[in-house]
């Protein structure tokens, strides 16, 4: 259909406009310049998934932490979000929407729910693609107008810049982001490049779904191998800091482990990870590996009804809890007080296995040190900086 003027619905719009404050102005014109210095724009893996609601003045409003790497994520953050509205709904006095609110969470136990409407509201799981920029030099890295509260090793206490954020393609937008928005619209894997299903779920959505929003930008951390860029397999840290944390946590912890590190090679990556701390480095080199954190754009596409949900052919490997805890009893494994005894352990994995006594292996057990030896490290520094005995010069200094 050829629609025109007036005859365009909203959500087939993109509204732009000057923006309104410095900080906004500032950011657009980053925008304009990271498509000159980052010119080609690829997938960055696989979708993400949150949870929105519907508000009685149009659009839909996020909530925290827009992070699942699959929709039973999301499911899980709701029934949570529900158990906490009927917490709070019973110290006010309120048993109706008590048993409601419960009744909502332990019903997203049991069953695949993506949309549901309690006490009037209509909740959705959405799903947004994710992108990032490349240029000759490889990923874009953050910009310095992109968001970076929180101090080094606590950035995860930060609020989610997407949290409260409203999905509606009424509200303008800078001319940077909106031609992106455009262009990323467009954007489409090519048949062969990925199953059959999944390519056709990404023409049909382009149809469902043709309108767009843009979400603040989250950030991963990715290496360079043989001239080669390789992302982690999540990006979903919401500010700069939190990404730079979890490359921190992978060079005190899992590289050591997963490398079986003697103390001299331990020693070389906790320096890194310290230089990472102290300076709050956007690239790190480390025993001949070069780390960079990457930004990572967001879009979630919009159609007549909202935003849109997860498709047939998005990886949705972990049923609900309930049905998991169903299914380990079903073939023996033990899954609380009144559960039967271990009868094997098959397909849980070697590393998860346990001796006879109950006891990880060692390679567990070398995992627990260093992830203790670690905790313990940061509650220390927590607690020199909370006591101003740390020598900082800033928020972000170790």
């Amino acid at each position: 259909m050829d629609e025109r003027g007036d005859d365009v619905p909203a959500y087939r719009t993109i509204r732009m406009t000057t923006p309104e404050s410095p900080v906004a102005a500032l950011a657009d014109i980053e925008a304009w310049k990271a498509r000159k210095t980052y010119p080609s724009t690829l997938f960055a893996g696989g979708p993400v998934f949150g949870v929105a609601v519907e508000r009685d003045e149009g659009g839909w409003e996020l909530h925290p932490y827009f992070s699942g790497l699959a929709p039973q994520d999301a499911r899980d953050s709701l029934g949570s979000h529900f158990r906490r509205l009927s917490q709070q709904a019973a110290k006010a006095g309120d048993t109706d929407a008590e048993a409601e609110y419960l009744a909502a969470g332990d019903r997203l136990d049991w069953e695949r729910l993506d949309e549901m409407t309690v006490r009037g509201c209509r909740y959705r799981v959405v799903r947004a693609e994710r992108f990032i920029r490349m240029g000759p030099d490889g990923p874009e890295p953050p910009r310095d107008t992109d968001p970076d509260p929180g101090a080094t090793g606590r950035a995860g206490e930060a609020l989610d810049p997407a949290a409260g954020l409203v999905i509606d393609p009424v509200h303008a937008t800078g001319v940077s982001e909106g031609v992106l928005r455009v262009e990323l619209l467009a954007a489409l894997r090519k048949g062969g490049t990925v199953p059959a299903d999944v390519h056709q779920d990404a023409r049909t959505a382009a149809d469902t779904h043709p309108g767009g929003v843009l979400l603040p930008a989250t950030f991963m951390t990715a290496e360079r191998e043989g001239g080669r860029w390789r992302p982690d397999s999540s990006g979903t840290a919401t500010t700069p800091q939190s990404a730079r944390d979890g490359l921190a946590m992978q060079l005190r912890v899992m590289v050591p482990w997963q490398k079986d590190l003697g103390p001299s090679e331990r020693e070389i990556y906790a320096r890194a990870a310290d230089r990472l701390d102290a300076e709050r480095l956007d690239e790190l080199d480390v025993a001949g590996r070069h780390f960079r954190i990457v930004r990572v754009e967001r879009l979630v596409r919009i159609g007549p009804d909202g935003p849109e949900g997860p498709r047939p052919s998005d990886a949705d490997p972990t049923p609900p809890v309930m049905v998991q805890d169903q299914q380990l009893r079903e073939r023996g494994v033990f899954t609380g007080d009144d559960g039967p005894d271990v009868q094997g352990a098959e397909g849980l994995g070697d590393d998860a296995t346990a001796d006879d006594g109950g006891e990880p292996d060692e390679h567990t057990q070398r995992f627990i040190r260093l992830f203790e030896e670690e905790r313990r490290r940061r509650d220390a520094v927590r607690d020199r900086a909370a006591d101003g005995t740390d020598g900082s010069d800033g928020p972000g200094s170790v």
